[in-house]
C-alpha cells in the first residue's frame, strides 16, 4: 500500500480509518503541505512509514495490534490519561498505548511503525515461556543498545524477505517471527498485556497456558488441559478458540514444533539429533513429526540442521 497527497483533507480521508481516528485536525505548517503513507506486510506483521510536512492531532487507537514506533524527523507527543510521551528523532523505539484511545500531536515528521498481531506475539512468547507471567510492557523503559541492534537487524531481514520472496513465503513467515522475538528482547518485561483485559484476569485460561507450556513435551490430552484450568473439555476448547483461534491440541502441537525448530537451529548435524530433539519436544512418531514439521516450516527437520551447519 502506498498513498500520497498534497491536501490535508486527503490525509484525513486516508489515515483516520487506519487508526480509528476521531477528532482529527490536519493543517499545513507552510505553503508546501504533503503526506505519504507506505505499508508492506500482512495481518500478522506490517512495516509502515508515515511522512507529513504539516500538523496533525486527534485521538487514535491501535486496536489489538502491538505497535512499535520511532521518529526519523520532526516532533511528536503521545498522551494517555496516565502519562505524556514526547518523541524526538534518534530516541529508541517505543510502544504506542494499547489500552484504549490516546491523544497525539505530530508536526513535520517522518515516522516508522511496526504492527505485530497479538496472535503472533503470543505464539513467540509461548516459546520463551513468557505468557502467564505477571509482567507487562513498559512503554517508557529504555531498551538496551544490543537489543536495539537486534531489532533493527530483524527488521532489515524481514523487509528483504518480503520484497524478495513475498507474503506467502517461508522466508517471510520466519522473518516476522524473528521480529517478534526481537521485540521480546527489546522490551523483555512483556507478556501479560498480550492478552486482552478479560483474558489477563481469567486465572483459568492462565492456568491452562502455564500447564501447556510446562508439559507440552509430555503426552498430555485436552482432558489434562481442561483439568488444569478447572474447566470442562468443551469450555477449554471454546476458550482456546476464542483467545488463540485454534484448538488446545493444535496449540500444544505448535508449541512442540516451535521448540523443536528452535533447538534444531541451535545444534550441529550430529547423528540422531533429529530423533532426540523430536523425542524431547514430545513427539513419539518420527514420521508424523517430520510431516507436521514440514507443514509448519516448509522444510524437513534434517534440512534445518543442514542450513544451521552451513
Amino acid at each position: 500500500m502506498s498513498v500520497s497527497g498534497r491536501q490535508p483533507d486527503a490525509a484525513l480521508q486516508v489515515l483516520a480509518p487506519i487508526y480509528d481516528g476521531a477528532g482529527w485536525n490536519c493543517r499545513p505548517t507552510d505553503d508546501a503541505f504533503w503526506f505519504r503513507y507506505v505499508a508492506i506486510g500482512d495481518e500478522q506483521m506490517s512495516v509502515r512509514r508515515l511522512q507529513m510536512h504539516g500538523h496533525l492531532r486527534g485521538t487514535a487507537s491501535t486496536g489489538s495490534d502491538v505497535v512499535v514506533h520511532w521518529l526519523e524527523r520532526g516532533r511528536a507527543r503521545v498522551q494517555t490519561a496516565k502519562d505524556v510521551t514526547r518523541m524526538q528523532p534518534g530516541a529508541p523505539p517505543s510502544l504506542l498505548p494499547r489500552d484504549g484511545r490516546f491523544e497525539f500531536e505530530y508536526e513535520d515528521w517522518d515516522q516508522r511503525l511496526i504492527h505485530l498481531s497479538k496472535a503472533l506475539l503470543l505464539e513467540v512468547a509461548a516459546e520463551r515461556n513468557v505468557v502467564g507471567r505477571t509482567s507487562a510492557f513498559d512503554r517508557r523503559a529504555t531498551p538496551e543498545v544490543a537489543a536495539r541492534a537486534q531489532w533493527q537487524r530483524s527488521l532489515a531481514l524481514a523487509v528483504d524477505a518480503f520484497r524478495t520472496h513475498g507474503a506467502e513465503s517461508t522466508a517471510w513467515a520466519t522473518a516476522r517471527r524473528e521480529v517478534a522475538r526481537a521485540l521480546l528482547v527489546l522490551h523483555p518485561s512483556s507478556g501479560e498485556r498480550l492478552l486482552d483485559r478479560r483474558s489477563a484476569q481469567d486465572d483459568r485460561i492462565r492456568a491452562a497456558l502455564d500447564f501447556v507450556l510446562n508439559h507440552a513435551h509430555e503426552a498430555i490430552t485436552v482432558d489434562d488441559i481442561a483439568d488444569a484450568a478447572s474447566l470442562s473439555v468443551r469450555g477449554i476448547q471454546e476458550a482456546f478458540k476464542r483467545e488463540f483461534q485454534r484448538s488446545p491440541m493444535a496449540f500444544v502441537r505448535e508449541t512442540r514444533l516451535d521448540r523443536a525448530h528452535a533447538e534444531l537451529q541451535s545444534v550441529g548435524p550430529e547423528p540422531g539429533a533429529v530423533a532426540e530433539i523430536a523425542r524431547r519436544s514430545g513427539f513419539s512418531h518420527m514420521g508424523r513429526f517430520s510431516a507436521a514439521y514440514h507443514e509448519r516450516f516448509d522444510e524437513h527437520p534434517r534440512d534445518t540442521l543442514r542450513t544451521t551447519a552451513s
